[in-house]
């Protein structure tokens, strides 16, 4: 690691463009027809006789910049993807006009389809975008036919657990985002969603550590936001098909794209298989002393099975209008069935209670969600004014039913079953402005962009559970348990404003200020015992941001912001499962809101032929934590639930290397040092210790469009206020193979060839228990992927908005 460091600094100046002069350049890129700014376009110097000098890509505002450039006549050439090229000539740096300011450069969209597109070296793995670090997935080989988890576990910041449980930075608060735009599946059960989502349709990963004044205050965190692949415009579509023993998928898309009228179709649906078993010793504890041990065994497979389909209309009325239309559904079922065998002891070794349990337990799911927005742009590049509106319906329902035997027995003794009816109505209206101002002074050119917006939502939330218990063991003798029954109802409204300024100058500062104001009602309904609660409070969230870019390729920033965690449906649901009796799980309605403060100081670096370095020095302060906790009675019955702990602080270091040493090799790095520090003052505990993660990643492109790849990981484990947990590995090989013009893809991938399982163990400590667990996934996997492209291409048009209620589930 440290050598790597030392080579990028050591090759940096190297790499940059240093010649010394005293001419300066600028410009700014618009689109002929709808006067917006183009990014990211290619805009290159050279000399009279049309030798390169060096090439600079355009900001997000369109504007380019040259700076030291000696004296002499110069010419500049603009090519985009989807435009014709412009070549400017006759530019001319004397000593009289050094400063040559181009103004607004007008491309002209090339309306010819794309045959073929020649790619000269290749995008970065990892990318620094100034507020977000972008893992660019679908670079990856080693992702293909895999799920969400397998991309995210690649990605820098972030860890994902053998189990699918995702944490940046240590702390498992995080708001997962989809194209912008919250999904409940992805808030409900984390884990679960990320094996169900397939990897293919993942286009790359952002990871926002201090969302601005406009991103919604939830997740103390931060904010991921996966971003799906879309179809080029024109028409065309894909299709995937994936075989393996741990993942099966097919998809695809198909894209219809007219003068004005766009429509866009997307179908998925994958399954994925789950095996694993685990082992405890839980020892029961009054005043310190043992009173009974409690040892359990469970086996578990089950292969979940979900699709996802939407569809988007887009109208383009003219060239500064745009109403898009969005339906899409996400749903499924992962089942959750296992065997459980549980022998409770007294002290002495004698047994108290012994039985087997054969659980059948499913959670079927969905999300329906329809989008509608205006969006209007105006004839200054940048100005814009939206309005969004959103309803999103999302049932979550759970089933289980248990056959309890004795160990050495088949004759059941007892039954259960239980219902929970879980609903979530969600309704948003959202309303956005940017105007961007320009300020020149005789030393320096001010880029100003002034956002602001408001937004509301309703949120009403249901919940309805049963527990029939049949004490004889017999089908007829079912009845309903009265105590473990009850009907909850939750709603929430969160309305919001918010302000901001993003500030760029010609010598490369940037910052970016805003505020935003959150106020939240919430009201509670326990139908059953008819009680009520209610809250209401507000908060004022601060965010700063200040970089400093220096030779165009190093920049500094430091950032801080507040973030506001508020507990949903999911935290607040009295529901008891009572699937395993020793084990029992609820939710907790009086949980306060959790406020964090985030501090970070990072340096980001890159160099020609896609190397790039990324490293930060964090600090994070959460106020009013919450975690899950257990107790253990007399019986040795354990009851865990979400509780508001107290502080939770973590202060740490992640950096991220890539190299390219040439167009065919990419190499990458990820690592990350964490110290962990959680206090309760409340139940007198205090858990600290450092944990850390190394990510390597290699590439090497062969001939004849043939691609090899290999990736690990190395985690040490997570720490928690009642446990500790060991860490675990994993590593994969996978080829690629691109046929017929590239139409054809063919990905193979091996994920721990040489392992066929991981085995982690943990401990638990509390006042009232101690425990011991070990628990084993199986993760050997083969899977095989076919894709192939089809239809005509061309490139260009508007990207529709839609809500992003990024405060989310949690």
């Amino acid at each position: 690691m440290k050598n790597l460091c030392l080579i990028l600094f050591y090759l940096s100046p190297f790499l940059s463009f240093s010649q010394s002069g005293i001419g300066q350049i600028r410009g700014v890129l618009i689109d002929s027809l709808t006067t917006k700014p183009i990014p990211f376009a290619t805009v290159a110097l050279k000399t009279a006789d049309n030798k390169l000098i060096t090439g600079v890509t355009t900001k997000e505002n369109g504007d380019f910049q040259f700076e030291k450039i000696v004296v002499g006549a110069y010419k500049l050439e603009i090519s985009f993807v989807g435009y014709r090229t412009k070549l400017l000539d006759s530019i001319r740096i004397t000593t009289e006009k050094s400063w040559i300011d181009l103004g607004q450069i007008k491309l002209v969209v090339d309306t010819r389809n794309l045959k073929e597109v020649a790619v000269v070296g290749q995008k970065a793995l990892v990318e620094d975008k100034g507020d977000r670090l972008v893992y660019n997935a679908e670079k990856d080989a080693t992702n293909t036919g895999g799920t969400a988890a397998d991309v995210l576990r690649k990605v820098p910041m972030l860890t994902v657990d053998l189990d699918g449980n995702l944490k940046m930075r240590g702390s498992g608060n995080i708001k997962v985002l989809v194209n912008g735009k919250p999904s409940s599946i992805m808030a409900r059960n984390l884990a679960d969603a990320l094996k169900q989502m397939p990897a293919n349709i993942i286009k790359s990963v952002e990871v926002i550590t201090s969302p601005g004044a406009k991103y919604d205050a939830e997740g103390s965190a931060g904010v991921i936001n996966i971003i799906t692949k879309k179809a080029i415009q024109g028409t065309n579509g894909t299709v995937n098909l994936t075989g393996g023993n741990l993942n099966r998928s097919i998809g695809g898309n198909l894209t219809v794209k007219g003068k004005k009228l766009g429509v866009a179709i997307s179908l998925n649906g994958d399954q994925f298989r789950g095996i694993g078993e685990t082992s405890s010793t839980r020892t029961a504890l009054t005043n310190g002393i043992p009173t009974s041990m409690l040892k359990q065994s469970t086996f578990r497979d089950n292969t979940g099975t979900s699709g996802y389909g939407e569809l988007s209309v887009d109208y383009d009325p003219d060239t500064t209008n745009r109403i898009n239309f969005s339906a899409n559904a996400w749903g499924g079922t992962f089942p959750n069935n296992s065997t459980l065998d549980s022998r409770l002891t007294d002290i002495q070794g004698n047994v108290v209670q012994a039985y087997h349990r054969d659980i059948q337990f499913r959670n079927p799911f969905g999300n329906t969600e329809f989008n509608l927005g205006w969006t209007k742009s105006f004839k200054k590049p940048g100005r814009e004014l939206s309005v969004l509106t959103q309803y999103a319906r999302m049932p979550d329902n759970y089933y289980y039913t248990i056959q309890q035997t004795g160990i050495e027995s088949t004759i059941p003794t007892y039954l259960e079953r239980s219902t929970n009816l879980s609903r979530n109505n969600e309704y948003t209206f959202q309303t956005d402005y940017i105007h961007p101002l320009t300020a020149r002074t005789k030393h320096d050119t001010l880029s100003f962009k002034l956002e602001a917006g408001a937004k509301s939502i309703l949120r009403n939330i249901g919940s309805e559970y049963v527990i029939e218990q049949a004490t004889t063991g017999l089908e007829q003798d079912y009845r309903i348990d009265p105590n473990r029954s009850s009907e909850f109802t939750y709603s929430q409204r969160v309305t919001s404003g918010y302000a901001s300024m993003k500030m760029d100058s010609k010598r490369k500062w940037n910052l970016t200020a805003g505020v935003r104001l959150e106020n939240t009602s919430i009201q509670g309904d326990f139908v059953t015992t008819q009680s009520r609660f209610s809250n209401q409070y507000q908060n004022l969230i601060p965010s700063f941001t200040l970089a400093k870019t220096f030779h165009n390729k190093h920049t500094v920033k430091v950032n801080y912001t507040q973030r506001i965690s508020r507990p949903m449906i999911w935290y607040l649901n009295p529901y008891k499962n009572y699937s395993d009796p020793k084990n029992v799980q609820t939710g907790n309605p009086f949980l306060n809101p959790e406020l964090t403060h985030a501090t970070e100081v990072s340096y980001s670096t890159f160099g020609k032929e896609g190397s790039s370095f990324n490293a930060a020095l964090f600090w994070r302060q959460t106020n009013n934590s919450i975690e899950w906790l257990t107790t253990v009675d007399a019986q040795g019955t354990a009851l865990s639930a979400p509780q508001n702990i107290g502080r939770n602080a973590s202060y740490g270091a992640n950096m991220s290397v890539t190299l390219q040493p040439n167009k065919q090799t990419n190499i990458s790095l990820n690592t990350e040092l964490t110290y962990v520090d959680l206090t309760s003052v409340a139940l007198n505990q205090r858990t600290s210790g450092w944990v850390w993660s190394v990510g390597p990643n290699a590439s090497y492109k062969l001939p004849k469009d043939f691609t090899l790849q290999a990736n690990g990981y190395v985690n040490s484990g997570w720490i928690s206020l009642q446990s500790r947990n060991s860490g675990w590995y994993y590593y994969g090989l996978s080829a690629k193979k691109e046929l017929m013009d590239k139409k054809i893809t063919l990905t193979l991938n091996l994920n721990n060839p040489f392992n066929r399982s991981n085995r982690q163990t943990g401990e638990q400590f509390a006042p009232t228990f101690t425990a011991q667990n070990t628990s084993l996934f199986v993760n050997r996997s083969v899977r095989l992927t076919l894709s192939y492209k089809f239809g005509q291409m061309s490139s260009g048009g508007k990207q529709s908005k839609k809500i992003s209620n990024d405060d989310g589930r949690r």
